[in-house]
C-alpha cells in the first residue's frame, strides 16, 4: 500500500515577546535567560547546536519551559482544548447560525469530514505532539548527561516532569482519537511517541497496550518526584527554605503551576477512571483528598467558596496544576465577553454563550439563589441587536486595571483541580455515607450550605454527569466524560451520539495503521 508518512519537522519555538504565553514561574527566571532568546530555540538531537542544548542544567530547564509554553499555546490548552473546540464537541455553547466560526459549527455538529474540523483537529494534534517530542528530548538526554545537573534531585525533578508532560498529552490523544473505553466495538491504534528524531516513526498501540504505556510513564513520574519534589514537603504557596539547596533554585518556584508530584497523582486518578480502573481511581482520589504535608497542612483542599468570594473564578487555590496565560485577555474577549462588571453587555453571532433556557437546564435542581457558580460564572445581561438576552461566560474575565496578583489568580487555566478528585470518589465509592459526607463538603464550597443527602448510589450516578458540566465549564472535560460513560445522548445535541461521535479521525497527514492494514 502506498501510504504517505508526514512527521512534525524541527521543533522550533519563536516568541516575539518573552511574556507571551510564558508560565508564571518563568517570569521569575527571566534573568537566567536574559543573554539571548536561544532557550526558545529547541531542536531534536539530530539538529543540536554545537554548544549543546543539554550540556547544562539551564539547558534542561529551558527545554522543560518550552514544553509548558507549547501546552499553553492557543492550539492546545490555551484555547482549543479547554474553552472552544473541545467544548464545542460537547455541545456546551450555543452556536449561532450566523457565526463566522466555521470550526465551531462543524465540530458542534460532529462533522469530521469538514475542512474546518480537519484544520482544527490537525492544529490540536500537532500542538500535542510538539509538546510530546520536546518532552522526549528531555527524557532521552537526562540520563545521557547526568553530569549537567547540580544535584541528583534536580535530575529527577526535571525528568519526572517530562514524563508527566508526555503522559498528560498522550492521555488526551487517547481521549480524543481512541476508541470508546467502556463499550467501544471499533478498535483504534494510536501513536505513543517516545522518539526524538525527525525521521523516526512512533510505534502504534491498541487500547490496552497504549494504556500500559500511559501507566508506565505516570508511574515513572511519580517515582522520580515522590522523594524530590518540594511540593511534598512545603505548602504550594511557599517557594524555598533557607539551607535547602534544591529549594533555593528559583526554577522550583511556584510548584502549584507545574506538574508536581500531587498533580501527577491526580492525573493518574483521571487516567484510571477514564480507562475503567475505578478501584485505582478511587484509591488515589481518596488519598489526595486526605493528603497532608509533614506539618499537618492539607495539600490542596477545595477552595470554591473562598475563590469565588474573592473573584478568582478559575479556582486557582485548588489547582494541582494550572497553566499561566499572561495574554489571556488579549484573545478571550473575542470569544466570550469582556463585561466583567455584569452591566448590560453585547452579544453577537460570534459570541460563545448560553441561552437563558440552557442556563436554567444546567442548574436544574440546584439552589440557584445562593449557588456561587450560578451567580458568579455567568453574566445573564448580554443583549443582542434585537434586545434578546443571552448568558455570557465569565471564568476567564477580570478587570485588567483593578485586580491584584493577576498572574497568580486570574491569568491561569486550570488543568487538574481538587473538585475532580471529590467527583471521582463520589462516582466510584460504594459507601453511601462516605459519598454523602463528601457531597456535603463539596456543596458547602459552592455556597449551598447543608446539602440534602442522596438516598441511593443510583441517585449519585444520575447527579454526577450534570455536575461535571456545571463544575468544569470552559476547562475541556465534558466531551471526555460523555465518551468514557458511553452516553448515547449529549445535552443540547439533537441527534443521538454514537461511536463515530466520540472517535475523532486522525489527521490526514498522520499515518493510520488501522486503515493501511499495517500495525
Amino acid at each position: 500500500m502506498n501510504t504517505k508518512i508526514y512527521k512534525i519537522k524541527g521543533l522550533r519555538f519563536k516568541v516575539q515577546d518573552l511574556r507571551d504565553i510564558l508560565p508564571l514561574f518563568l517570569i521569575a527566571l527571566l534573568p537566567l535567560f536574559a543573554s539571548c532568546n536561544d532557550w526558545l530555540d529547541v531542536r531534536p538531537d539530530t539538529e543540536q547546536k554545537e554548544d549543546g542544548q543539554f550540556s547544562t542544567q539551564k539547558g534542561f530547564e529551558s527545554a522543560l519551559a518550552g514544553c509548558y509554553i507549547q501546552m499553553a499555546s492557543t492550539n492546545a490548552y490555551g484555547l482549543r482544548l479547554t474553552m472552544t473546540n473541545i467544548e464545542e464537541l460537547a455541545n456546551l455553547w450555543y452556536i449561532n447560525s450566523g457565526t463566522s466560526r466555521n470550526d465551531a459549527k462543524a465540530l458542534s455538529s460532529h462533522d469530521y469530514e469538514s475542512d474546518y474540523s480537519k484544520s482544527a483537529v490537525s492544529s490540536i494534534y500537532t500542538a500535542l505532539f510538539k509538546t510530546i517530542a520536546q518532552a522526549n528530548l528531555i527524557i532521552e538526554n537526562a540520563d545521557k548527561n547526568k553530569d549537567a545537573f547540580s544535584t541528583s534531585r534536580m535530575h529527577d525533578i526535571i525528568k519526572g516532569e517530562a514524563f508527566a508532560i508526555r503522559a498528560y498529552c498522550q492521555l488526551d490523544i487517547l481521549r480524543l482519537f481512541g476508541q470508546v473505553p467502556q463499550a467501544g466495538s471499533t478498535p483504534v491504534s494510536l501513536p505513543y511517541s517516545e522518539t526524538v528524531g525527525i525521521n523516526e516513526m512512533p510505534k502504534y498501540y491498541d487500547f490496552n497496550n497504549y494504556v500500559k504505556k500511559l501507566e508506565s510513564d505516570i508511574t515513572m513520574a511519580e517515582q522520580l518526584l515522590r522523594e524530590t519534589d518540594p511540593a511534598t514537603i512545603y505548602p504550594f504557596n511557599r517557594t524555598y527554605v533557607t539551607g535547602e539547596e534544591y529549594e533555593k533554585n528559583s526554577f522550583l518556584m511556584y510548584r502549584q503551576m507545574r506538574l508536581n508530584y500531587w498533580a501527577v497523582r491526580a492525573l493518574h486518578a483521571r487516567m484510571a477512571l477514564y480507562t475503567g480502573d475505578k478501584s485505582t481511581a478511587l484509591t488515589i482520589a481518596r488519598e489526595l483528598i486526605g493528603a497532608k504535608l509533614p506539618d499537618g497542612t492539607p495539600v490542596r483542599p477545595m477552595s470554591g467558596k473562598k475563590d469565588y468570594d474573592m473573584g478568582y473564578l478559575a479556582c486557582p487555590n485548588e489547582c494541582y496544576f494550572s497553566i499561566s496565560k499572561y495574554d489571556i485577555r488579549s484573545y478571550i474577549d473575542g470569544y466570550f465577553t469582556d463585561n466583567e462588571e455584569r452591566i448590560i453587555g453585547t452579544y453577537d453571532s460570534n459570541t460563545l454563550a448560553l441561552t437563558q433556557a440552557m442556563l436554567t437546564e444546567l442548574f436544574d435542581g440546584e439552589n440557584m439563589d445562593s449557588h456561587n457558580r450560578y451567580t458568579t460564572l455567568w453574566n445573564q445581561r448580554l443583549k443582542d441587536d434585537n434586545n434578546n438576552m443571552w448568558v455570557g461566560f465569565m471564568r476567564y474575565s477580570y478587570d485588567d486595571d483593578e485586580v491584584q496578583n493577576k498572574s497568580l489568580y486570574y491569568q491561569i487555566i486550570p488543568m487538574v483541580r481538587t473538585s475532580e478528585m471529590y467527583l471521582i470518589v463520589m462516582e466510584t465509592s460504594n459507601d453511601l455515607a462516605e459519598v454523602n459526607s463528601l457531597y456535603n463538603d463539596y456543596m458547602v464550597e459552592h455556597n449551598v450550605g447543608t446539602a440534602q443527602p442522596f438516598a441511593s448510589l443510583a441517585d449519585v450516578r444520575k447527579w454526577i454527569e450534570n455536575e461535571y458540566r456545571r463544575e468544569f465549564y470552559g476547562e475541556g472535560q465534558m466531551f471526555f466524560t460523555y465518551k468514557r460513560l458511553g452516553e448515547t445522548s449529549i445535552k443540547w445535541l439533537d441527534t443521538p451520539a454514537t461511536e463515530a461521535t466520540y472517535v475523532l479521525p486522525l489527521p490526514e497527514t498522520e499515518y493510520d495503521p488501522d486503515k493501511s492494514g499495517n500495525i
